[in-house]
């Protein structure tokens, strides 16, 4: 099993789905973490299950203050940072290009890719002068698998976050801090929760899998567990030739579906 034994972590997201899941994880296997996202009392609650191991933040990481603060409170609690798990997003609104509003693609690219920069923009420097690992969550979508019609915000900010990673992995080797990117299918998470569909009915390419369409498991869908030890094992000393790359986590979902 991964030790991550006084390591000190910052996920974001922390408070539901797969930075929950991730959070409880790397505090099991030893780290202390720093647990950031927007509503405080999910936070308190993912607190309370890892105990003194966490550190509550609550930020928006749309707002650059918000994360800058975050970033400089658990470095100045925890005297140091070794990994960042950027992982808070949304779906957002998933609609026909002529029906998609112009604030609806910003607030989707100002969480999933503005929130993304930021994060790293005032984590990092406190990797360098000791190396690190960055994982940041992607998704299937605008990287391997096209066929979710009305995702155009979405998966162009996910597209996005993988070559945001891709150059930061070269800029930071020297530093010895790893930078790599995670890409989820269908996982059980809340992320479904905060997505809006609308009139993609009219526009969408109907394709039906007898099998279901995540082939690996017949249709089931993954967990934010199985991808919780992904990050651990990104995050771990087990992955310290990786970077630059950007890793499925689906099921074969998006070989099939793309």
């Amino acid at each position: 099993m991964t030790d991550l034994a006084g390591k000190v972590a910052l996920v974001t997201g922390a408070g539901s789905g797969l930075g929950e899941a991730t959070a409880k994880l790397l505090a099991e296997r030893g780290a202390r973490v720093g647990l950031l996202g927007r509503t405080e009392d999910e936070l308190l609650e993912v607190k309370k299950a890892i105990g003194t191991s966490g550190l509550v933040l609550p930020a928006d990481v749309s707002k650059e203050a918000d994360v800058r603060d975050a970033c400089n409170r658990l470095a100045t609690e925890y005297g140091t940072l070794d990994i960042v798990f950027a992982n808070a997003g949304i779906n957002g609104v998933w609609a026909p290009l002529q029906d998609l509003k112009f604030e609806e693609w910003r607030e989707t690219l100002a969480i999933n890719l503005d929130g993304t920069f930021l994060t790293l923009k005032y984590s990092v420097p406190y990797l360098m002068g000791h190396g690190g690992s960055v994982i940041i969550t992607s998704s299937v979508n605008g990287t391997r698998m096209f066929s979710n019609t009305g995702a155009t915000a979405y998966s162009c900010s996910k597209a996005a976050q993988v070559a945001m990673a891709k150059m930061l992995a070269l800029e930071l080797a020297k530093h010895r801090i790893r930078v790599n990117v995670i890409c989820p299918g269908r996982i059980e998470s809340e992320i479904r929760d905060n997505t809006e569909k609308r009139n993609v009915e009219q526009v969408e390419e109907k394709v039906e899998y007898k099998q279901g369409e995540i082939p690996l498991t017949r249709g089931e869908a993954g967990t934010a567990e199985q991808v919780a030890q992904l990050v651990a094992f990104l995050a771990s000393e087990e992955s310290t030739h990786i970077t630059g790359t950007e890793i499925f986590i689906d099921g074969a979902q998006s070989l099939l579906v793309g």
